[in-house]
């Protein structure tokens, strides 16, 4: 069944109306309802109301039920066959032939939504809504007789997991997730209908997250929306990977090889075409200046030009008497009456900007005239509208090149232009400095009688310039000579048959091209009378060129498709209009793909107002070569003209095949005439040597005439290549002595000597070897309904390089009434479009809110702006959708894992290379020192405070920099006593205490007493008042983890632990026993306790690891005296000397230099607790400074306060006496690879304050061991080697020279301390590996930890962390393994024995890092990167969750740039590390969670991830 053809036209209008605005979409579906409702059958089952919105049409045309495009036509005259909005329905089937695949809907933070409606914010009533939901779910539900189920559940729920429904992979099951309410979801798929129920969903994910030890609830929306994202990804890809053998260092990128089943050319090679030759006229103008001449003194009332106001009514009609007398004025004036110093400003040939605006053709015509007549080369350019319109700074660049320093303008352009302080015209940026010259009757004078302007004949030198902008965006200035601009003239009067006194209307922009071609030069040249529509009134009435053909009979107009479109919308007002008139209607844009549709849309509805199909000419042009090819008007009995259905396959492979079975993907393109007069064609292979294309192949037009621009502008090199291009047969053979001129355009030449254009260079992108034309792809775009949620006009494409090959990027400017949900699934389908009629992946498609994209002068938009703007993050968009799982195809390939060589090949391996294996000690422990008989560090404080009671030994600083608390070895030993005597009642030796302090003496005195009982000691950080929510829960945990039965605090902490709030977080009657140590009484305890055996525990040291495990490790008295002698001996302490220590005292090292070295060592610890730093964060560098301190410790986390906060303060610093040259060394406690920016940072800065750039290095422990590198005073510096990223993630070492592509700076880690040993180990075999080779660090000695007191959250694990053995060499020694990756390597350098010294780096975390694609990359290394690629992103941590990379970044900087990061975050994981971002998601500053010692901890980011906790500002899922 069809619908009747006046119903069909009628929905055809219907439609336009809508499209832009002019009926709303309720009075749409009205209307439409209406049209149909006698045409639609009732359906079983279905809802009445639900009919209209199903629309099925039995129509024989292959459309989607749900599309709204099915606009068949009444037969016209032109052939039905070539009908050119196939397109839209060529679209419309193949989304129908796409299942619906759901993709993971972006998630927005609510404020970010502010641009688009409440509609996005208020769950719309889905009766209402059905309308807008995709087409394609109609399909789904018509297929299977059920009403969606959202009509029976209108939850808001509901609405928010709309899109986010189960999607349905490529296999015929489908697949669900679950939803926050736990509802079951059928997904209906034409194939299968499967309704899992949640507990099915859940057992399949609970089943998938053993594998991953996640404990996700599973119905949280995260895990459902990533969980869809893999069903998406499982699709196969599109491109096989070839297989080929790889080098396991070298990651090649996959190159794509052509298919040889591609089409190839078969077509013999084309003869160069030659248009008709150039006529003789006897009375013709020898120039254009000579032929206003002519017409301004004999027939000066002839009407020149009509100008209109914004009404459309005349404003004002130039005679070209006027013309004449008012140029001479001109002329006269800019060559008498300017000049500077008494020499007069210009003299001729001097290039002369003209700035003025569209709807005042008249002035501009009278400034371009008077320039020609003064012998001024006009160089015509838009009016700056604002200091930063786009493209404006390459204006100017242009405007300084040739030369200008005058710009000619109106008195009222030059009110509105941008000015400064002065009231003069604002400099633009990158302009020169200009003069501006206003041309208004007043400021020009009258020549005096004896003064004429020389009339010459036409010569070869420059007329006039014309501003062209490139792909890329910079601004060429294209020559055009007195005698092109003639021959032009002549060329085009003769091929479109001019006579004089015509009329004709100009739509077009006047200062270039094809407007001012026909309306300012070949007008004057035949004294036509041109009507001059501005764009400011199109904008009002598109109807207005219209009106103005009837008004004036004019027999010519000029204009674009979209001035055609625009009038189709507006028509149906206007009943008394006839074209008749018209003889020619020239469609100077015919050489777009979409020209076509305009033509014929506009013929069908203006045939019956006269318009006759023959006199609709598209013509094909370029700035360089002006006009090529333009269909000639009827009179001068052409063939007729030709259409082409071409398949796009062959288009992209530059073969033209016509198609004839496959519709979907085909592009229709009309002819554009015939050639020129006097000009001959060929057509060139686009790359390289210009050889001629063969008859069915696309290439590059070039043209050679008489009529065409001469070079650009001071660009000598450019000029060669593209106006002076020699085309060569297949043989090398010129084919003509005078050059070419390369137009731009590509096409070919079709039958009866048309030629066909089907697309520009400009819009050229090259996807891995195949062309496709951003223009098609708009025109794919726009077929997927659009106008509901985009404008027409206002799509970008063009294509950026990431990977080495090109992307194709799409961006469209959203309507503020479309809602998120709409625009997403817009979105979805206008990818599957593209990838079904072009078969290319789009990388990213982003959509804008309104009227945000750059503006080119006359509407349309500045592409190269956008894609600048896209690169560098400033783009804004409101909606991404990233697909690089689609569309990058030529990553490596991932790495098979070899069976591992043997630990015993591997030994002799590196016999046979001369290697040695890698493993290095410290110094040998010397000789029992003075303090060395004891055992126990509590005796050593006992002897002590009898030997040296005095003795300061402790000092705590507060923010203000002042003493707050000191301690000598007596005032130590007494309270400590105080604290044993308080315990020794209450509790039994070996029972275990929480110390819950602030940094300060109380801690320290409270662990002594502890050892003086016979407690363990657990020191625990305090909660924090203000966050007890977060923190109180980890106090607990290490509480009830460590079984202590026993927690000492102060008062202020004790009142916290019971209070209301304290509640809230944790189970308050389940603390053990609490006890405050302020003010105990002074009793001495009865007796101290002896341990039996120095292997006894010492004390419980906890940590939280960077991967979230909360691990508490033993330490045996015997381990901590062996720490402190170590430590004493790397860093030269005796009680004489004062070191500063800047760290957290919980756990670790920072723990040991607190409460122990002191002790053991007799030095004096200058105790900075870090959090003073956050109210004064000079604290620690002026103490040190204050104290003359040789040795500091710090960690990352105050060399990072330090950085920010004191960078732009040095000065203040030094004024203030700070002096940091006293410092020796000071190293950053931590447990990672040293951060090297920060550490260089931190040198830079305060090397103005005396650090000596030596002086900073870092320290390396670990669990098993909290401190095997330290710098230390003595021993060589530490040294930094670069190595090759792409090796580490396959766990090579190789070395490379500083600034090398991939290259990576390591920087030891300080040197072993004395005792310890260090060998790699690979670790898998456990076999011993050699110098630079990578594998795990073990450690062996005296100060390891003895093991795990708990593991808490991997209890399995870890029983051979601390005995291990090698499998092979040295079968004996036990070793602790650090779970650290890194590689010794032996230096130059000498120690302090003689050795050569064996430098030790840490590559990272075992535990942390990420295995992808048979690869280990280790997080920093992408978050650098990614930190790097924006300004605004102030911290980033990656994890990967079920094979995906998820990158959370930290925005600073307003919401509006949240979506610029997705794109910028993806390239650059893409281009560094051959990564495909899973997930990005960009979340406030500070959200990332780092521990004490600043490492970040990325296992509770995801955890929180996973759960929904983060508030995240966006998250994008990239396909």
């Amino acid at each position: 069944m069809t619908l009747p053809a006046e119903v069909r036209e009628k929905l055809a209008e219907l439609e336009l109306e809508l499209s832009e605005g002019d009926i709303t979409q309720k009075g749409y579906e009205k209307k439409r309802g209406k049209l149909l409702a006698p045409y639609i059958p009732q359906i079983q089952g279905v809802d009445p109301s639900l009919q209209i919105d199903n629309r099925i049409q039995g129509s024989s045309q292959a459309v989607l039920p749900g599309s709204k495009h099915n606009k068949s036509r009444a037969p016209n005259t032109r052939d039905e066959r070539f009908r050119s909005d196939l397109h839209t329905e060529a679209v419309q089937a193949a989304l129908a032939k796409y299942k619906e695949r759901k993709m993971p809907m972006p998630s927005k933070r609510r404020s970010v939504l502010v641009q688009s409606s409440v509609e996005a914010c208020t769950p719309p009533d889905t009766s209402s809504a059905s309308e807008d939901e995709g087409s394609l779910r109609r399909q789904g539900r018509l297929a299977t007789s059920t009403p969606y189920q959202g009509h029976s559940h209108p939850a808001v729920e509901h609405w928010f997991n709309r899109v986010i429904q189960g999607s349905s992979t490529s296999s015929s099951a489908s697949s669900t997730s679950s939803h926050p309410g736990g509802r079951s979801v059928t997904t209906t798929n034409t194939t299968a209908h499967a309704a899992f129920n949640v507990n099915a969903a859940a057992t399949a994910l609970a089943d998938f997250m053993a594998h991953t030890q996640l404990g996700v609830p599973v119905n949280s929306r995260v895990s459902s929306k990533i969980q869809q994202l893999l069903n998406t990804l499982k699709r196969p890809k599109r491109p096989p990977l070839r297989e080929f053998f790889v080098d396991d260092f070298e990651e090649l990128l996959d190159v794509q090889q052509p298919d040889p089943n591609q089409p190839k050319p078969e077509g013999l090679q084309m003869s160069p075409l030659a248009g008709e030759p150039l006529g003789v006229v006897t009375n013709w103008p020898p120039s254009l200046p000579a032929a206003l001449q002519r017409w301004g003194t004999t027939q000066p009332k002839s009407p020149c030009l009509t100008a209109l106001d914004n009404a459309g009514k005349p404003v004002y009609t130039l005679t070209y008497g006027k013309l004449w007398t008012r140029s001479q004025k001109l002329a006269y004036t800019l060559l008498n009456k300017l000049s500077t110093r008494n020499e007069p400003l210009l003299m001729p040939g001097d290039r002369v900007a003209l700035v003025f605006p569209n709807n005042d053709p008249v002035m501009f015509m009278v400034a371009f005239y008077g320039c020609l007549l003064a012998e001024l080369v006009p160089v015509p350019i838009e009016v700056p509208l604002t200091r930063k319109d786009a493209g404006s700074q390459q204006i100017g660049f242009l405007l300084g090149s040739c030369g200008v320093t005058l710009a000619l303008t109106t008195d009222a352009c030059q009110k509105g232009l941008p000015k400064a302080q002065t009231g003069e015209v604002a400099t633009f940026k990158g302009w020169p400095r200009l003069l501006w010259f206003v041309i208004d009757g007043k400021h020009v004078v009258k020549p005096p009688k004896d003064w004429h302007p020389p009339i010459r004949e036409a010569s070869n030198d420059i007329a006039y310039i014309e501003y062209k902008t490139s792909k890329e965006g910079s601004t060429m200035g294209i020559t055009v000579s007195h005698s092109a601009m003639l021959a032009h003239c002549h060329a085009l009067t003769q091929a479109c048959g001019y006579t004089e006194g015509e009329t004709i209307t100009n739509v077009l922009d006047f200062k270039r091209e094809a407007g001012l071609w026909h309306g300012v030069l070949t007008s004057v040249m035949n004294r036509m009378h041109v009507i001059s529509i501005p764009y400011s009134l199109m904008k009002v009435n598109p109807l207005s060129w219209i009106q103005k053909v009837h008004t004036y009979k004019a027999r010519v107009a000029v204009v674009k498709s979209r001035d055609m479109h625009w009038s189709l919308l507006a028509q149906r007002d206007q009943r008394d209009i006839s074209l008749s008139s018209l003889r020619m209607l020239i469609v100077a844009d015919g050489a777009n793909p979409w020209s076509i549709s305009s033509c014929d849309a506009f013929l069908n509805v203006f045939q019956a107002r006269g318009l006759r199909p023959e006199v609709i000419c598209p013509c094909a042009s370029s700035s360089e070569a002006m006009t090529v090819a333009i269909r000639r008007p009827p009179e001068m009995g052409v063939p007729p003209p030709g259409k082409a259905v071409l398949s796009m396959g062959g288009l992209s492979h530059s073969v033209i095949r016509v198609d004839t079975e496959e519709k979907l993907s085909v592009l229709t393109v009309q002819d554009v005439g015939q050639v020129m007069p006097g000009a001959v064609v060929c057509v060139v292979r686009v790359e390289g040597t210009p050889y001629l294309c063969q008859t069915d192949e696309v290439g590059e037009i070039c043209l050679s005439s008489g009529s065409t621009g001469v070079a650009y502008y001071g660009l000598p090199g450019m000029t060669k290549s593209n106006f002076e291009t020699i085309p060569v047969t297949s043989s090398g053979v010129p084919i003509s002595d005078r050059p070419f001129i390369r137009t731009s355009l590509l096409g070919f030449v079709g039958p009866d000597s048309l030629v066909f254009v089907v697309g520009k260079m400009d819009g050229l992108m090259v996807v891995s070897g195949r062309r496709h034309n951003a223009d098609d792809v708009v025109a794919t775009a726009l077929a997927v309904e659009p106008m509901k949620f985009v404008y027409r006009g206002r799509i970008a494409v063009f294509s950026v390089s990431v990977l080495r090959d090109e992307r194709i990027v799409v961006v469209a400017e959203q309507r503020p009434d479309a809602s998120e949900e709409d625009s997403f699934q817009w979105m979805s389908r206008v990818l599957q479009a593209i990838d079904s009629i072009h078969q290319v992946g789009v990388y990213c498609l982003a959509l804008v809110p309104a009227n945000t994209l750059p503006k080119a002068p006359l509407g349309g938009i500045h592409i190269s702006e956008t894609k600048q703007r896209f690169l560098e993050g400033s783009l804004h968009p409101c909606n991404v959708l990233m697909c690089p799982h689609t569309c990058v195809t030529n990553l490596p390939k991932p790495r098979q894992k070899q069976p591992e060589v043997g630990p015993a090949s591997m030994i002799v391996g590196n016999l046979v290379a001369g290697k040695r294996i890698a493993q290095a000690c410290g110094r040998d422990v010397a000789q029992l020192e003075d303090n060395d008989q004891f055992l126990y560090i509590q005796d050593v404080l006992q002897w002590r405070a009898q030997a040296t009671p005095d003795h300061p030994l402790f000092l705590v600083l507060n923010a203000k920099g002042t003493v707050a608390s000191t301690a000598s070895c007596l005032q130590l030993h007494k309270r400590a006593e105080r604290v044993a005597a308080a315990l020794m009642g209450r509790l039994n030796t070996g029972d275990h205490v929480a110390l819950v302090y602030p940094p300060g003496i109380d801690l320290i005195a409270t662990f002594y007493g502890c050892l003086y009982a016979g407690c363990v000691p657990v020191t625990v950080r305090p909660p924090h008042p203000q966050n007890l929510a977060t923190t109180l829960p980890t106090v607990k945990m290490i509480v009830e983890v460590s079984k202590s039965v026993c927690v000492l605090t102060t008062q202020a902490i004790m009142k916290l632990l019971k209070s209301k709030e304290a509640a809230a977080a944790v189970d308050i009657k389940s603390w053990p026993m609490v006890l405050d140590t302020d003010d105990l009484p002074r009793k001495k305890s009865p007796q101290m306790y002896k341990p039996p055996t120095p292997e006894m525990l010492a004390y419980l040291d906890f940590s939280v690891s960077t991967t979230g495990i909360l691990a508490g490790v033993k330490m045996s008295h015997a381990a901590t005296s062996a720490l402190c002698r170590s430590i004493k001996l790397q860093c030269e302490l005796y009680p004489s000397r004062q070191i500063a220590i800047c760290l957290d005292p919980y756990c670790g090292l920072g723990f040991a230099l607190w409460c122990l070295c002191s002790v053991y060592s007799g030095h004096q610890s200058i105790l900075v607790p870090p959090l003073e730093l956050e109210t004064n964060a000079s604290l620690w560098l002026s103490a040190v400074s204050q104290y003359k301190v040789r040795v500091t410790f710090c960690s990352y986390s105050v060399m990072e306060m330090c950085t920010k906060g004191l960078g732009s303060q040095t000065e203040a610093l030094r004024l203030r006496n700070v002096n940091l040259s006293c410092v020796r060394t000071c190293m950053v406690v931590a447990e990672e690879r040293p951060r090297i920016t920060l550490t260089q940072s931190f040198s830079k800065i305060f090397k103005d304050l005396g650090l000596s750039p030596r002086a900073v290095s870092t320290t390396f422990g670990c669990r098993v061991n909290v401190a095997i590198c330290l710098q230390g005073t003595a021993g060589p510096d530490p040294t930094t080697v670069y190595v090759d990223m792409r090796a580490l993630r396959h766990d090579r070492v190789r070395l490379v020279e500083r600034g090398s592509p991939h290259s990576l700076p390591l920087m030891e880690s300080g040197k072993i301390l004395p005792g310890v040993k260090v060998i790699i180990a690979n670790t898998e075999t456990k076999g011993p590996l050699g110098d630079s080779h990578l594998g795990e660090i073990w450690v062996s000695s005296p100060h390891n930890a003895t093991g795990y007191y708990t593991v808490y959250g991997e209890e399995a694990l870890h029983a051979d962390h601390f005995n291990t053995k090698l499998s092979f060499g040295d079968t004996q020694t036990v070793w602790a393994r650090t779970g650290y990756l890194g590689f010794l390597r032996r230096t130059e350098l000498t120690d302090a024995s003689g050795e050569r010294h064996d430098a030790l780096y840490v590559v990272g975390s075992l535990d942390e890092t990420l295995e992808l694609r048979g690869m280990r990359y280790h997080p920093i290394d992408i978050e650098t990167s990614v930190i790097r690629s924006h300004k605004s992103i102030a911290e980033c941590a990656v994890f990967t969750w079920t094979n995906l990379l998820v990158v959370v970044v930290e925005l600073e900087g307003s919401e509006q740039e949240a979506l610029d990061l997705v794109a910028l975050v993806t390239n650059v994981v893409l281009e560094e590390h051959y990564l495909i971002v899973g997930v990005v998601v960009v979340v406030d500053p500070g959200v990332i969670p780092i521990n004490s010692r600043g490492e970040k901890q990325r296992m509770h980011l995801r955890d929180g991830f996973l759960a929904d906790q983060l508030d995240p500002i966006y998250v994008a899922y990239n396909m």
